[in-house]
């Protein structure tokens, strides 16, 4: 955590910055360990505080030890106590969270007697590359998903309702030792599976249905995130050849995966694919995106994005193909970039299953 907070300010002062103020959950935690809910994060070179209160201060002794001073505040912490800090420490120009903030809460903040600088991005851009530690905890929340989801085809029947799918799922992935999801559960049985984000609801599934189940585990803090599509009986012959594109297309861009390219070379693999084959208007998200301590962060890969695919930084690789009142298609797999390549967390086969 020290040497996050030294990157941080190093970073910052190359901008004539002198101090930053966190005051997002993530970035609290990923900068001080503090996992609590409630707590502010000063950082200055020549000091580093967090304020919380009571219900906090042993957790936070004990997860900031040589990290931070702990700083015991009344409950709502104050725009007077954060002031306070950066005057005691001689701050001029403080760095905040800009995305972070409400419209109230950044109305009080401006009143700091201080040159505040936006710096949202700056402050995440230091969560973009990975720490062997961090990458060792997304592995093992990306086991507990594979885990789960072999032990979830062992139940899972023509008659379940996609609740029931999304329960069992859920609860499995605990079993095997997530702390929580990492977001809420997507399954998309028959025409729902057009829905890219379809939320399970009471339809049973039927025999030749496709279903797409999207899912993810948090270990330690830190995210999974995977795609399968599986079919309950043998599905129409469309949906089997549309299975058959969403995964050469997700094929071709793992093949190309590599450190230094952009989002953009990468998505434009999938999309071309897709167009190709005559589905390029069912293919409307992104390809992917990075993950971590959020399940969606930095970088991004889609026809804008510009972010480099640098060695320790994670992407999605998540081709599909919807179409309303037939079904869809998503295969997607958590990959983190190395200096020559990448890994792929996921071990779950991409083959279509039928059940």
């Amino acid at each position: 955590m020290k040497a996050r907070c030294d990157k941080l300010l190093k970073k910052l002062a190359e901008n004539n910055i002198d101090a930053a103020v966190i005051t997002s959950g993530i970035n609290r935690r990923y900068f001080s360990g503090f996992t609590g809910s409630n707590g502010v994060v000063v950082l200055t070179e020549a000091g580093r505080v967090l304020l919380t209160d009571f219900r906090y201060t042993i957790q936070a002794n004990q997860q900031c030890a040589g990290i931070c001073e702990v700083r015991q505040v009344d409950r709502g912490i104050t725009r007077a106590e954060i002031e306070a800090v950066l005057s005691e420490f001689g701050a001029k120009r403080v760095a905040f969270e800009d995305a972070a903030m409400t419209v109230a809460v950044f109305n009080d903040f401006r009143q700091l007697p201080f040159e505040l600088i936006p710096s949202s991005r700056e402050i995440c851009s230091c969560r973009i590359v990975k720490d062997a530690y961090e990458i060792e905890m997304m592995q093992k929340a990306q086991n507990c998903a594979d885990a789960a989801f072999a032990e979830l085809l062992k139940f899972a029947k023509v008659g379940m309702s996609e609740i029931e799918l999304r329960n069992e799922l859920d609860y499995l992935m605990r079993k095997f030792g997530a702390d929580e999801n990492s977001f809420d559960t997507i399954v998309g049985s028959g025409p729902n599976g057009a829905l890219p984000h379809a939320h399970p609801g009471e339809r049973k599934i039927q025999s030749g249905d496709m279903v797409v189940i999207d899912f993810g585990a948090r270990v330690c803090g830190y995210c999974s995130d995977m795609t399968r599509t599986i079919a309950f009986g043998t599905p129409c012959d469309e949906m089997l050849k549309i299975y058959k594109i969403v995964l050469e297309a997700q094929l071709k861009c793992l093949s190309i995966l590599r450190p230094n390219m952009t989002g953009s070379e990468l998505d434009l693999c999938a999309r071309d694919y897709i167009t190709e084959h005559g589905y390029g208007e069912n293919f409307g998200h992104s390809l992917g995106h990075g993950f971590g301590l959020e399940v969606h962060e930095a970088p991004s890969a889609n026809s804008r994005s510009m972010d480099l695919l640098v060695p320790g930084s994670t992407i999605t690789v998540e081709p599909g193909i919807y179409v309303e009142g037939l079904g869809g298609v998503r295969i997607e797999d958590c990959c983190v970039l190395t200096e020559t390549g990448f890994i792929n967390l996921c071990s779950t086969t991409k083959e279509l299953i039928i059940l």
